[in-house]
């Protein structure tokens, strides 16, 4: 009979034969692809040199079209997506790397009007501080997205636009590497926001988000201002909600005066009265009456534009919360299996390889090994075999661990 292991790793290969498969299948339909872009390439600014000698010996990379559709902040339970992206770990590199940078910070903030712990919390959400650039090519991702799946019309304008920064800003191709979607450098900026909106911050000549930490943070802070960033205004606040509250209109784009709001009884969690006025502010409930509520001003919409989803926006505004001192959210998400830290997932993961499962390095990032092997344990411990990795599963591993025994 073949071992639970046995049978989690052998899927894995056939997942990894599976894409090759579909990447050999792809490379005729991707060569005429890019036969066709090379005119609406010239159209865009690329000059006919640029785009011949990159594109040549570009393959497709199949395994994003993949990613296209299960992007984490729509995927992933709000509980599972904050506890590890706002944690005590980053919380603490976070305020580390703020008294770091505090010069550049600062002068961010006098230029541009965003305070500096939101622009740390962006750095810290999008590349853990300069330590998770990604490491597919922007050339490779690009071209696939342009020429299969849906969306093909906005990947090929970010395409082009990578072909213009390495003809017109000379960064080396092997310097845009990023994301599975293109986003690349510090703060993680498309090639079209980095042709609209990088700085040159450190005065040498050159917008660099990769290697140069004042160039991204700057960068950040004129996205943030140029998307409506008020520096008279906080993103918003946790907030409680009195017993018999109408939530029926809630949602970020249903603002209200705070004054409306506080007729109603809403106050803010942390105990702070709400600010008068008619500053309008919406109701954001992200896992329901039951779980934690937020109003949220149009600062929180400008966080948003970052990347286009709630999860992520209360993210980042959480995580600047936190890095100015506040503490944890006061409501708990309504769920009685709550999410684990970074700390914690490697923890884990650590469980799981000395069970003999094979998941790679234990570094906190739950990925379809991880996910496999979670389930064949699951399976053993008699628990629901669904990979996720919450408190229950952790706590059913130690137990098995301390119930094995040294050695």
């Amino acid at each position: 009979m073949k071992s639970l292991l046995a049978t989690a790793l052998s899927g894995a290969a056939l997942t990894l034969l599976t894409g090759a498969a579909q990447t050999a299948q792809a490379a005729e339909p991707f060569a005429a692809c890019l036969s066709q872009l090379r005119g609406p390439a010239l159209k865009a600014g690329v000059s006919g040199a640029t785009f011949d000698r990159h594109t040549a010996g570009l393959a497709p990379d199949m395994a994003v079209i993949g990613l296209l559709d299960a992007q984490p902040e729509f995927k992933t339970p709000i509980w599972d997506y904050m506890a590890g992206l706002v944690d005590d770990e980053r919380v603490s590199d976070g305020q580390a790397g703020m008294a770091r940078w505090q010069s550049e910070l600062d002068r961010a903030a006098s230029r541009y009007g965003v305070d500096p712990a939101t622009i740390a919390a962006v750095w810290g959400v999008e590349s853990n501080f300069g330590r998770t650039l990604g490491g597919r090519p922007l050339l490779t991702s690009l071209s696939t997205l342009s020429c299969f799946g849906r969306r093909q019309a906005y990947f090929r304008g970010e395409f082009f636009a990578t072909l213009k920064i390495i003809q017109d800003e000379h960064i080396a191709p092997d310097r845009l590497v990023g994301s599975w979607a293109g986003a690349f450098g510090q703060t993680q900026f498309m090639p079209s926001t980095y042709l609209r909106l990088a700085v040159d911050f450190d005065g040498d000549g050159r917008r660099d988000l990769v290697d140069s930490v004042p160039d991204a943070l700057a960068s950040t802070a004129n996205f943030l201002k140029r998307a409506g960033w008020n520096p008279a205004l906080d993103w918003g606040y946790e907030v409680r909600l009195p017993a018999g509250v109408d939530t029926a209109g809630a949602g970020r784009k249903n603002k209200r005066p705070m004054s409306s709001w506080a007729r109603q009884g809403v106050t803010r969690a942390d105990g702070q009265p709400l600010p008068g006025g008619d500053t309008p502010a919406g109701l954001l409930l992200p896992a329901g009456r039951n779980g934690p509520a937020f109003l949220v001003t149009r600062n929180f919409d400008a966080l948003y534009s970052y990347n286009a989803a709630e999860s992520y926006a209360l993210a980042i505004a959480h995580l600047s919360d936190r890095l100015r001192g506040a503490g944890p959210l006061t409501q708990a998400w309504p769920t009685d299996d709550p999410g684990l830290s970074r700390a914690e997932r490697r923890e884990l993961q650590r469980l799981l390889i000395a069970k003999g499962y094979d998941v790679g390095e234990p570094d906190g990032m739950i990925g379809a090994r991880t996910r496999q092997a979670l389930q064949a344990a699951q399976r053993e411990l008699g628990l629901p075999a669904d990979g996720r990795a919450g408190q229950k599963a952790l706590k059913a591993l130690k137990a098995s661990a301390a119930a094995k025994g040294p050695g």
